[in-house]
């Protein structure tokens, strides 16, 4: 992904969806970029999944505080359960943490390389660990690989986004969202609608 990819998709997706396209002019650019650092963004997936925006950031800012602000896995499995519960982690996502750190270590999730792999993969391996299921993948391909074709179909403000700008009676499910995406075309900007319609819960 880079910024004329970013371009072209907003004027794809401009020129196709009448319901997007008055988003799009009422809303800031799109801001999707890659990221490097793959490890951190799986963590930041588990601590903040299921949260309000405000208490996700509050929790991730005491995780990043405990842990000097730079997370090796094995200091997260050495990490007491009690002192991440102090930070504010369920059992659950204390659990989720350390199990994701030990499949690093010991290989069954292989980051390195992982942006050179198809969606499917990707999804199939992230989803071995414990708490990250297709939901924090889809959100992994969209925010830290840059991936253009994505639709979190699981995702409710995608869902509750899709009701407001389409007027339909309840919330999508899969399949409805999926007939949205082509009856106006979003491929293969998938995630650039996406992400105007996560924009269109702001306006």
């Amino acid at each position: 992904m880079n910024s004329v990819e970013i371009e072209n998709g907003i004027i794809h997706i401009y020129e196709n969806d009448d319901r997007l396209a008055k988003v799009i002019d009422a809303s800031e650019k799109c801001r999707l970029k890659p990221k490097k650092d793959y490890f951190n963004s799986l963590l930041k997936a588990i601590v903040q999944q299921q949260l309000s925006i405000a208490a996700a950031s509050s929790i991730y800012s005491k995780f990043i505080s405990y842990f000097h602000g730079k997370f090796d896995p094995r200091e997260i499995l050495l990490a007491p359960d009690t002192e991440l519960r102090k930070l504010g982690l369920s059992n659950a996502k204390a659990k989720y943490v350390k199990d994701l750190s030990n499949k690093v270590l010991n290989g069954q999730l292989i980051l390195k390389g992982i942006s050179a792999k198809p969606d499917k993969e990707i999804i199939k391996e992230l989803t071995v660990v414990k708490g990250i299921g297709v939901w924090s993948s889809h959100m992994f391909l969209i925010f830290t690989l840059g991936r253009l074709n994505v639709l979190p179909v699981g995702d409710l403000g995608i869902r509750r986004a899709a009701m407001n700008t389409y007027n339909l009676r309840k919330l999508p499910d899969e399949e409805k969202l999926l007939k949205l995406s082509e009856k106006f075309n979003w491929a293969p900007y998938n995630s650039i609608a996406s992400w105007y319609l996560w924009k269109s819960l702001e306006l």
